[in-house]
């Protein structure tokens, strides 16, 4: 490792060995401010973006404001200090408390130039649109004159309160939800709600009906089990859920205290298309729904439900916030002597403000909701969907045997597309009786090695099934899909 110091006789900073340390002193013992290396070679990488050059232009008027007589250090001759010059010198400066009014979140424009980005196939965290980054980066240190990083706000300041309250007015926007529903932004995941919504809903006396689809839906049937009524409605388990459950399957309480269903389940491949009515139905049982893999991914009537949630790092942004959409009255039935944490109620008086909240990452979720509203809403992004689902299914289809996906074609999820490679059994369907059996493992490994190698990550299944599985969620480009296609052709032509 190398670090970069000064040589304590003085002299241009250098990169040095550890080694050599004796000698040499920490620049910022000699109270030499510096920018970290890493920065340096940030500012570098996109110094060349027009659309940038405010920024490092206000941050070299915050340098040369602390530090009367300086210039923005860098490497001596390297490219960086010739750029970042040329840049302060052209560039007028701006105070430190300026309001700026930022650009619309919509497409991309950073170059090729700017670094290698792969196709990002992973199940959760998964892909960020890229102009939600270059956004996110030309924030980061001086959010919209504040002269502060978002990640350095208090919580209680107007500026977070004002990001907060966007955030859920934007996904009220996009989902249509009206004032009888609250919009709140929790922590502890999706996994913390199949906890908290019994917690929350459950009536005395009265059990939760579960639509068991999956692993997700294995994991909310644990949790209810530790201390709340609850009947499986409707379960393909025997199957190993390789289909969703048929509505003459499905047989609901006649005193439900609500029916929890998972939209999409990421590891099995499967979504709903046709949801139950909660009305005659469930026995008018509200519908509880975790949709963190599929939220804003196509139009949704929120009417229909009593609850959603859904953690963000799929759809909505990074990891760290849950929302929640809550029909009002609903959040009433919990009661008062439950922890002020886990009620419902508290974070909805509070405006998601109770307590110091994923402040980050709220802050990104408003962003990314601004890009799918610019990319034409929940409308363009069903749109955007389905031709990449289309793509990809109609690849494993047309491959004769050597991919195959195990899951019912009316079931199929368009978030998660699951498949394995050589037929499924180690062999190509078109040489079963002519060549021995492959070990099935060893080609899906070498299939997902190959892939990552060609910049197409995160094509391994869930480690509880195996397999192959690509996960298709908003920000995951149409030439992704194009690029992943491509690949298992040719991964076919040479292997099969």
């Amino acid at each position: 490792m190398s670090i970069f110091y000064k040589k304590v006789g003085g002299g241009a900073p250098s990169l040095i060995a550890p080694s050599t340390v004796s000698t040499f002193r920490p620049l910022a013992f000699q109270h030499v401010s510096i920018y970290p290396l890493s920065f340096q070679i940030l500012a570098h990488s996109f110094a060349h973006r027009k659309k940038l050059s405010h920024l490092f232009s206000r941050d070299s008027a915050l340098f040369a404001q602390n530090h009367p007589g300086r210039g923005y250090p860098s490497l001596p001759n390297s490219p960086t200090s010739a750029i970042l010059e040329r840049q302060n010198e052209s560039q007028p400066a701006t105070g430190r408390n300026a309001k700026e009014e930022p650009h619309a979140v919509t497409h991309a424009t950073v170059s090729a130039r700017a670094g290698r980005r792969v196709h990002n196939f992973n199940a959760g965290p998964g892909a960020l649109p890229l102009p939600v980054l270059e956004r996110i980066r030309e924030e980061l240190l001086d959010w919209r004159g504040t002269g502060m990083s978002v990640m350095e706000m208090s919580h209680r300041s107007p500026e977070f309160e004002g990001i907060n309250a966007a955030a859920e007015q934007k996904l009220r926007n996009l989902l249509g939800i009206s004032d009888d529903y609250a919009v709140i932004f929790v922590q502890g995941g999706g996994s913390m709600q199949f906890s908290m919504v019994p917690m929350n809903l459950c009536l005395p006396g009265k059990p939760v009906d579960v639509l068991h689809t999956g692993a997700w839906t294995t994991k909310a049937v644990g949790e209810l089990k530790k201390g709340f009524l609850h009947h499986i409605a409707a379960s393909t388990e025997a199957e190993k859920f390789a289909r969703l459950p048929r509505r003459d399957e499905m047989k609901f309480s006649p005193d439900a205290s609500y029916v929890h269903i998972c939209t999409n389940n990421t590891i099995e491949g499967t979504q709903w298309t046709a949801l139950p009515d909660a009305g005659p139905e469930t026995n008018n049982a509200p519908l509880v729904a975790d949709m963190s893999s599929d939220i804003a991914s196509r139009p949704v009537d929120v009417n229909k439900f009593g609850l959603i949630f859904a953690g963000a790092q799929k759809n909505l942004g990074p990891s760290g916030v849950t929302v929640v959409i809550i029909r009002r009255d609903l959040a009433e039935r919990a009661d008062k002597n439950l922890p002020t944490l886990l009620q419902y109620r508290t974070h909805i008086k509070e405006k998601s403000l109770y307590h110091t909240p994923p402040a980050f990452a709220v802050y990104i979720v408003g962003l990314v909701l601004e890009w799918i509203e610019s990319e034409g809403g929940t409308q363009g992004m069903a749109k955007r969907n389905d031709a990449k689902a289309g793509l990809l299914y109609n690849t494993i289809e047309s491959s004769g045997g050597f991919y195959s996906c195990p899951v019912e074609k009316s079931s199929r999820s368009k978030m998660n597309v699951v498949f394995r490679v050589a037929g499924g059994d180690g062999r190509s369907a078109a040489a079963q009786n002519m060549e021995a059996p492959r070990n099935m493992e060893t080609i899906e490994k070498k299939f997902a090695a190959e892939a990552a190698a060609a910049g197409l990550v995160g094509t391994p299944g869930h480690r509880s099934v195996g397999g192959m599985r690509v996960s298709l969620y908003n920000a995951v480009e149409p030439a992704a899909v194009e690029a992943l296609a491509s690949f298992m052709r040719e991964f076919q032509r040479t292997s099969g």
